[in-house]
């Protein structure tokens, strides 16, 4: 079947649509990944009685409670709005990708 040149420049943008969808996917997963490890460490944080400590490259240095929660708590809430900025960006991606795959399918079955 011989598709039109709009039709394959469609499909390629598609493609390339795709592609940034899927990276947003798994950059949205790490990003996942990145608070539940914020969130655990908080909340170790926060029930130890005995001293904290920070990991530096290969050492670990004896760290102040109150300012390593605060440093956790700025981190977490910096994550969870890219998180939020993220979800929307995916949701918008994917109405794009629905809206040329029916626009190209209208296309390629006329």
């Amino acid at each position: 079947m011989q598709l039109d040149e709009e039709t394959n420049k469609r499909i390629q943008g598609l493609q390339l649509l795709e592609q940034t969808f899927q990276n947003l996917i798994f950059q949205k997963q790490t990003f996942q990944i990145d608070l539940n490890e914020i969130k655990t460490a908080l909340d170790e944080v926060e029930k130890t009685k005995a001293d904290v400590f920070r990991v530096l490259g290969q050492i670990m240095v004896k760290a102040d409670k109150p300012t390593l929660k605060k440093e956790l708590k700025e981190k977490f809430d910096t994550l969870n709005l890219r998180m939020k900025s993220m979800e929307k960006q995916e949701l918008q991606m994917r109405e794009e990708i629905e809206r040329l795959r029916a626009g190209i399918m209208d296309k390629v079955n006329n």
